[in-house]
């Protein structure tokens, strides 16, 4: 295989895949140009022989919004047609196949805007990706203040354990195991119950968001 050639080329020569699966909503756009105005285009589009998107359909959207006449591209011209269409999948699923570690995420956003302090740089981290809300979790730093009233005491004394029995009124409260049959015998003591509260199944994520 040749040496892959970056080219430039005119905006209006692409083509983006009609069978494309990925979406890019409005936002992202406008963060990618953001991102490209800032670094400058540092990833190039990748077409087949046609001129057919590969990888880098909200690039060309960004560049668009941009009003810029070219951009840089890499022509794959050593892949069959199947390997160009799966491509188009792969490129977008194997990069949300990778994590974050937290830490030296943290540590590098903390540096970036140390940097940006000291040599008086209004630099906008928002270019980057992450919300409002994420970096400011992520730039907060430990400092010493006042105790939280809700917090518990780390000294604090033991009033129950597992098989506590507690009569309230007519009502009975165990500490245990609603998974467990003995648990769950000891407090009905015999008793059939006309009603169970439940939220199976257990082990397993639970996401809200169904309510929606």
């Amino acid at each position: 295989m040749d040496p892959l050639q970056i080219e430039e080329r005119p905006v209006g020569s692409l083509t983006p895949y009609d069978r494309n699966s990925r979406t890019h909503s409005d936002k992202q756009i406008q963060q990618i140009a953001a991102s490209i105005k800032t670094f400058g285009f540092t990833n190039p589009i990748l077409i087949d022989a046609a001129g057919i998107i590969i990888a880098g359909h909200g690039r060309l959207r960004a560049a668009q919004m941009l009003g810029m006449e070219t951009v840089p591209t890499i022509s794959l011209t050593h892949l069959t047609e199947q390997q160009a269409r799966a491509l188009v999948i792969a490129d977008n699923k194997l990069a949300e196949l990778a994590g974050w570690d937290e830490d030296m995420l943290k540590l590098e956003l903390q540096s970036i805007t140390a940097m940006s302090e000291e040599m008086d740089l209004d630099f906008d981290l928002s270019v980057i990706g992450f919300d409002d809300g994420e970096l400011e979790r992520m730039l907060l730093t430990g400092t010493d203040g006042a105790t939280d009233d809700d917090a518990i005491p780390s000294d604090v004394e033991k009033r129950c354990e597992a098989g506590d029995l507690w009569k309230l009124g007519k009502h009975f409260l165990l500490c245990g195991d609603a998974t467990s049959a003995e648990d769950v015998g000891c407090l009905l003591a015999g008793e059939k119950p006309q009603l169970c509260v439940t939220d199976p199944p257990y082990g397993v994520n639970y996401d809200p968001a169904w309510r929606n």
